[in-house]
This record gives C-alpha cells, sequence and structure tokens, in this order.
C-alpha cells in the first residue's frame, strides 16, 4: 500500500455568524452571497494552498512545506481578509441587505497523509482533526482573527519577519491575532 505522509500547513478560513446567516437569508440569495465570498478566498489564495475540500462556509487548504513562511502566510490571510470584507461591503450594496458575516483563520502545522476517492482527494490524520476542532473554540475575544498554532509557529521560517506582538497568546494552543491589529 502506498502512502503519501508528508508535513506541511492547513489553513482553514472560516465564516463566523454562519448559521445565524443561513437561517435568515433567503435559500437563493444566501448560496449567491456564499458562493461570491467562497470564491473571492480562493482568488486571494494565488494558487499558494490547494484546495482539499470546501463545506458550508469553510475551506480546507493546504500545502506540503517543511519549513512554511510565516511572512508569505500572513501576507496572504491579510489579503483574504480585505478581499472578503470588500466583497461584503459589495454585496451589501448592491442586494440592499445588511450581510453580518465575519472571517476567521486556523494555521496549523503538522503531519497528514493525502488518498483519492474518485476525483476527490482527501486529507487524512491528526493534524487535519485537531484543525478542525480549533474552529471551535472559545479563545478568540472578536469574531474575525488568525489563530496561528504552536505547531505552525515552531516550524515556520522565524528569522524571516518578527511575530506580531499583537492579539493574545494562549500557551497551550498558540497566537491569536487579531485582524484589527495588524497592518
Amino acid at each position: 500500500m502506498k502512502t503519501n505522509i508528508q508535513e506541511g500547513v492547513i489553513l482553514i478560513p472560516d465564516f463566523s455568524g454562519f448559521t445565524e446567516f443561513v437561517f435568515n437569508t433567503k435559500l437563493y440569495t444566501g448560496e449567491y452571497i456564499v458562493r461570491e465570498l467562497l470564491s473571492t478566498l480562493i482568488d486571494m489564495n494565488d494558487r499558494y494552498f490547494e484546495i482539499s475540500e470546501i463545506e458550508g462556509d469553510a475551506i480546507l487548504f493546504y500545502r506540503y512545506d517543511e519549513q512554511p513562511s510565516y511572512q508569505n502566510i500572513s501576507g496572504i490571510l491579510k489579503k483574504m481578509r480585505n478581499a472578503f470584507n470588500k466583497k461584503i461591503e459589495e454585496l451589501s450594496k448592491s442586494l440592499s441587505t445588511t450581510i453580518d458575516l465575519s472571517l476567521k483563520f486556523i494555521v496549523h502545522y503538522g503531519t497528514f497523509s493525502q488518498y483519492n476517492i474518485g476525483n476527490f482527494r482527501k486529507l487524512y490524520g491528526k493534524t487535519i482533526v485537531e484543525a478542525h476542532q480549533l474552529l471551535k473554540n472559545g479563545l478568540a475575544e472578536q469574531p474575525s482573527y488568525a489563530l496561528y498554532t504552536n505547531s505552525f509557529l515552531e516550524n515556520s521560517k522565524k528569522q524571516e519577519a518578527a511575530f506580531p506582538e499583537e492579539g493574545f497568546h494562549q500557551e497551550e494552543v498558540g497566537a491569536i491575532h487579531y485582524f484589527e491589529n495588524i497592518n
């Protein structure tokens, strides 16, 4: 049996406020808005990450990389966040509605494998489960943030840039950086 076990980065952008949005928005309108927002995130990725899957309001991105770049990834997150907010403004204006969604990111690092089922590529491993578990956390004070796990921070190229001091450090998990504090 051939396996594809490698080290890499898991990135999950996820919408905060999604459940309430779905329950309070007409089906066609909601689908259109979510499709536009997810497409915006994919476009801002600039093919840096591969897409494993899209589920509801989240995208499971990954990149095999033994020494990931904090600077590159934080730059992509900022681009995604800015484009997401701009798209919400555009859609709110063109549809004459209020879109109460924000964006959070989980950035994790570890070992995982990949397998194929038909035309689908699936990721597997403890790292994938951990990243998904971090989506539901009570650590962040604001809905819009990036959570960089200790595993990611320890394996990234730290010499590239100093990590921002803004935000909140949760010793057993990692660092939460609020977008309002990141320039």
